[in-house]
């Protein structure tokens, strides 16, 4: 029996061997150090508008924005920022106490840049915390960022090194990690995680937990999504990903990270109630509620609030967004290698 730390050396053989834990141990595992770290039975509640829709000249093979596809999802200017205030509101009035905003580019212009800036800072001034996706950044990007006050910046790894470049051929990997690099020098909140479902092996799900655990610093918040298989797209014919398997690298996310928010992002329409459940029994608390999620549609909101109801969990003010300093725990749990 050993306590749990704050690692970022983990090897693939250990991760495995946390993975392929009997289930009920696993969750177990995950669930203690969850409690530990976290206000049980609290969970952060998200919101995400997607302030410019569509004409993204990247050719991931999972997005329905992309340029490269057929879906039918038209190229959109970019939101005014009357109409974002507005939807913040809306999100705060229905218990988020984080708002985020999406971008389809490959990376912003310094002209846009600075009309997104306006957004966070309207958005701050409504009391709730801020993150935005971009797409790729330069260093002095990241820093007006931070100088404006957003907390988080999204930017997924999405897979594995291995299995990104089967999936998207006009960015790359290592693209990635230092665009997460300058967001972390700037001093902001890193929010990483990835996509899983997406034809990688159970392989490339571990070494995208890895990867995200070994960083200098761990992302403060990661968002796990189950793949949305858009007509039009060359994933829509992907077979669904098996549930248990989803639940286990939930579970391992929260190992590997502690003091993260793992999110429910992606993908939760298509996610039964027990199959929520489970992911919050294995450390999931944190989800993105509203009606759309980019360009697809999102798990429903009224079935969401009954959800909580139900399993007793309570949305977080967004002042109280911040995991505790577990550095005084000390729980015993297994690790096994």
């Amino acid at each position: 029996m050993s306590a749990y730390v704050i690692r970022h050396d983990w090897s693939y053989e250990e991760a495995y061997a946390l993975y392929h834990q009997p289930f009920m141990d696993l969750v177990w595992q995950s669930q203690q150090i969850h409690r530990a770290v976290f206000t049980p039975n609290s969970i952060q509640v998200c919101t995400l508008q997607n302030i410019k829709v569509g004409g993204c000249p990247e050719d991931c093979h999972w997005c329905g924005q992309s340029i490269y596809h057929s879906t039918g999802v038209e190229n959109e200017p970019l939101a005014d920022l009357d109409e974002v205030i507005q939807s913040a509101k809306d999100a705060k009035a229905n218990g988020a106490s984080r708002y985020c905003l999406a971008a389809s580019w490959r990376g912003p212009t310094d002209r846009n840049l600075n009309k997104v800036i306006e957004m966070v800072k309207a958005i701050k001034a409504l009391g709730l915390e801020t993150c935005i996706t971009l797409g790729k950044l330069r260093p002095e990007q990241a820093q007006a960022l931070k100088e404006a006050g957003l907390d988080y910046y999204n930017h997924n790894l999405e897979t594995s090194e291995n299995h990104f470049k089967k999936v998207s051929t006009t960015r790359s990997f290592s693209d990635r990690l230092t665009t997460l690099q300058y967001v972390r020098e700037a001093g902001m909140k890193v929010c990483s995680g990835g996509i899983l479902g997406m034809g990688e092996t159970e392989k490339d799900r571990i070494e995208l937990l890895i990867t995200l655990a070994n960083q200098p610093e761990h992302p403060q918040s990661v968002p796990i999504n189950q793949l949305v298989r858009i007509e039009g797209t060359p994933l829509e014919n992907e077979a669904p990903m098996d549930d248990l398997s989803f639940v286990r690298a939930v579970a391992l996310a929260r190992i590997l990270m502690p003091k993260a928010y793992v999110r429910l992002s992606g993908g939760r329409r298509q996610m039964s109630k027990t199959m929520q459940t489970l992911c919050f029994m294995a450390g999931a608390n944190s989800i993105h509620h509203g009606p759309k999620l980019l360009v697809t549609q999102n798990a429903d909101m009224s079935e969401d609030k009954v959800l909580l109801q139900e399993l007793g969990l309570t949305p977080e003010p967004a002042q109280l967004s911040t995991a505790s300093s577990c550095s005084s725990h000390t729980i015993p749990l297994v690790v096994k290698a």
